[in-house]
């Protein structure tokens, strides 16, 4: 069973699209897509031989080992094929914009960086990528960031760089409180912008 951060990922993997999961650390998401026949033309990849073995003895316990695609690849580099779809999960953002230095990068992007996502959304936006979807996940006392981009046009609003797309109002109300704590003790000006902007954010939200 997938947990809610991964089962939150694969809801956002369109129909028949051809995915690539980078990092796939157990193939638990590529074996979710192709079982539950959300797409059957999966590759998985990984720098690490260690976790492609992990991964291929879970595909052969689902058999699934002559369906989808295992790669040895630091990220994009060993990768020949065209994808649809790259879904690059559970790692940091300096990492994530590496991978995505490639020269053949996907339409589409479904990317959960564990950190820096003002710096994502920067980044993305400046590679000619829009939020198509963000949703915040709270899975085991953390929140998870995942958002879907799509090659497009946008202009993002500093609050949206900041604070992303979610309109999540519980999200907020932690990131609110964090930065309350924090300008207690320090008095920094940013973190009251922050805490300004936040409160603004909360407000427009519907109840």
């Amino acid at each position: 069973m997938l947990s809610k951060r991964l089962k939150s990922i694969a809801d956002l993997v369109p129909n028949n699209a051809r995915v690539i999961d980078i990092g796939t650390d157990h193939a638990y998401l590529p074996i979710y897509l192709y079982e539950n026949n959300v797409t059957k033309n999966i590759t998985a990849s990984d720098i690490s031989s260690k976790v492609l073995k992990s991964s291929l003895d879970n595909l052969k316990k689902h058999n699934l080992d002559d369906k989808i695609t295992l790669v040895l690849s630091d990220g994009l580099k060993n990768i020949k094929e065209n994808f649809d779809v790259a879904i690059i999960a559970g790692m940091g953002t300096h990492t994530i914009k590496k991978i995505l230095s490639a020269s053949q990068i996907p339409d589409t992007l479904i990317i959960q960086s564990n950190n820096d996502h003002y710096e994502l959304r920067s980044f993305l936006n400046t590679l000619g990528y829009k939020i198509a979807k963000e949703i915040v996940i709270e899975d085991k006392l953390h929140y998870y960031i995942i958002i879907k981009f799509q090659k497009g046009r946008e202009l993002l609003s500093q609050e949206e760089l900041l604070f992303g797309k979610s309109n999540n109002i519980n999200y907020y109300s932690y990131l609110l409180d964090k930065y309350q704590k924090i300008y207690k003790k320090s008095q920094d000006k940013k973190h009251l912008e922050y805490i300004n902007i936040l409160s603004k954010l909360i407000e427009k939200i519907p109840e």
